[in-house]
């Protein structure tokens, strides 16, 4: 499995036509902004404080995940699982969530201004 890999692989600059996953380690502090990772498995990932902002997480699966003050500013997170996922202090200005699944997600503390599909 790719995701996989990505997991278990250092962090690397993104090469000329290189696949997001080879680029991107999901870790906590993982610097991953801008990048296509539509469909990502991620359930259950420590990404505390990881850079996913005008990242595209479309349809990911983030059951679970810790996503404490990650930044998501501008991320496509439509469809997205994050069921029971921590988002406490995280970054969503203009992020998109419409279509997600919420139950449980913790957002409490998150900075939501502009953000398509999040709580109130």
């Amino acid at each position: 499995m790719r995701w996989l890999a990505a997991l278990l692989a250092c962090a690397a600059p993104l090469a000329a036509g290189a696949d997001a996953f080879d680029a991107c380690t999901f870790r906590p502090g993982a610097l991953c902004g801008g990048m296509d990772l539509r469909g990502a498995q991620l359930r259950g990932a420590d990404l505390r404080i990881a850079d996913f902002s005008h990242s595209n997480l479309s349809g990911a699966d983030l059951r679970g995940a810790n996503l404490r003050n990650a930044d998501l500013d501008h991320a496509r997170l439509t469809g997205a699982d994050l069921r029971g996922a921590n988002l406490a202090d995280a970054d969503l200005r203009a992020a998109d969530l419409r279509g997600s699944i919420l139950q449980g997600a913790d957002f409490s503390g998150a900075d939501t201004r502009g953000c398509r599909g999040c709580p109130p």
